[in-house]
C-alpha cells in the first residue's frame, strides 16, 4: 500500500488551524539497541518521494510536516506555496534565501545543526519554531536525508504528538537517514524535549539567517563548490542550464578558498595530524584543479580527464576526513 495525503485536506488543515495547541510532548524511549535499528523495527506504509520542480527526497510525513531538500530555483518556492506551506525551516548551514521565498508567502527559519546530534538549545528553538509559528512546515537541510529529516522528526513529537518509534521509522524508511548518523536519530528516540512552558519561556526569535565563521562556514561553501563541480564534471564541463551562473573555474575557486580558510584557521595547527594530512592533500588537489580549469588548454581531452580525476581526489580526501571527524 503507497501512503498519500489528499492535496485538499493538508490545504483545508492550513487554512483552519494554522497555529497550535501547546501540548506535551511523549516520553523518551529506553533504548535497548541502537535508535538506527530501533527505527527499522517498525514497518511502515509503501511511500515514494516526490520529485517537484526544485524539490528531491519529499515526504509528507503529516498534514501538517512537509521533509525535503533544499528549494532550488523560484519553481521551488511556487511549488511550495501551492501546496499550502506557511513555513520553512532549514537546520543546513547555507543561509537560505528568505527574499525569494517570502514574495511566495513563505516565511524561512534557520536553525542550522550537526551531523552529530541536535543540541538542547537547538531542540528548543526547533520546538519553539513548530509550536508558535503558521504551518504546514516544509523542513529541509541541504539532501533532504539527515539533519533535516532530523527536525522533522522533533517536529512530528512535538507538533503531532507522534510515537518516537514511528518518528525515527519516517527518518530512516521514508527519508533514508543514513545509519552512520545515529546521534540524530538517538535524539529523536530518547533524547529529552522541551515542553511547552519551556518554549515559551525562549527567546529565539525565529531568524531567517544564522552566519556561521571559521571553519563551519568555509565547510558549508565547500560542500555546495564541491557538489556542483561533481554535477559539472559529469556534464564534461558543460554549463547546468538551470545553473547557468555556476561555472567550473569560478566553483573551483570557490573550493580552493574555501579549503585555504581552514587551512589557515588557528585552530587548524591543534586539530590530529591526519586531519591535517588530509585537509593539506584537498588544498594541493583543489588548486591543481583550478590550475586546470583556468588553462588556456582547458578544453583539451586531456586536460578535461585531469579536471575530473582531480574533483573526484577532492572527494575521496573529504569522504576520509569526514569518516573520521564529521560526527565529532
Amino acid at each position: 500500500m503507497r501512503l498519500h495525503f489528499s492535496l485538499g485536506l493538508i490545504l483545508l488543515t492550513a487554512a483552519c488551524a494554522t497555529r497550535t495547541e501547546l501540548r506535551s510532548v511523549p516520553e523518551p524511549l529506553v533504548l535497548t539497541t541502537s535508535a538506527y535499528e530501533l527505527a527499522g523495527s517498525l514497518p511502515l506504509p509503501e511511500q515514494e518521494p516526490l520529485e517537484l520542480p526544485g524539490l528531491h527526497n519529499v515526504f509528507w510525513l503529516s498534514e501538517r510536516i512537509l521533509s525535503g531538500s533544499e528549494p532550488h530555483g523560484e519553481q521551488a518556492y511556487e511549488e511550495l506555496r501551492r501546496l499550502g506551506i506557511r513555513t520553512v525551516l532549514t537546520v543546513d548551514g547555507k543561509v537560505p534565501d528568505a527574499e525569494t521565498a517570502a514574495r511566495y508567502g513563505l516565511r524561512y527559519v534557520h536553525i542550522p545543526i550537526r551531523y552529530s546530534g541536535i543540541t538542547p538549545e537547538e531542540r528548543v528553538a526547533i520546538a519553539k519554531t513548530f509550536r508558535e509559528l503558521e504551518g504546514p512546515f516544509y523542513v529541509h537541510c541541504y539532501h533532504g536525508q539527515h539533519r533535516g529529516p532530523a527536525a522533522a522528526a522533533l517536529g512530528r513529537l512535538v507538533l503531532d504528538q507522534a510515537g518516537r518509534e514511528q518518528a525515527v521509522a519516517e527518518m530512516r524508511q521514508y527519508c533514508g537517514t543514513s545509519k552512520k548518523y545515529e546521534g540524530l536519530y538517538r535524539d529523536i528516540a530518547a533524547g529529552d524535549l522541551p515542553d511547552a512552558a519551556t518554549t515559551a519561556a525562549s527567546d529565539f526569535d525565529f531568524a531567517p539567517a544564522f552566519r556561521f565563521d571559521g571553519e563551519r562556514g568555509a565547510m558549508v561553501e565547500m560542500a555546495r563548490s564541491y557538489d556542483t563541480l561533481k554535477d559539472l564534471a559529469e556534464r564534461d564541463w558543460q554549463v547546468n542550464p538551470e545553473h547557468p551562473d555556476a561555472t567550473a573555474h569560478g566553483e573551483a575557486r570557490r573550493l580552493y578558498q574555501a579549503l585555504m580558510q581552514v587551512h589557515e584557521l588557528p585552530a587548524t595547527a591543534f586539530k590530529p595530524g591526519e586531519y591535517r594530512e588530509l585537509l593539506e592533500r584537498s588544498v594541493a588537489d583543489s588548486k591543481q584543479l583550478l590550475e586546470a580549469l583556468e588553462s588556456p588548454d582547458r578544453a583539451a581531452e586531456e586536460h578535461a580527464a585531469r579536471a575530473k580525476d582531480l574533483v573526484s581526489r577532492v572527494g575521496k580526501s573529504c569522504e576520509a576526513c569526514h569518516a573520521l571527524y564529521r560526527n565529532q
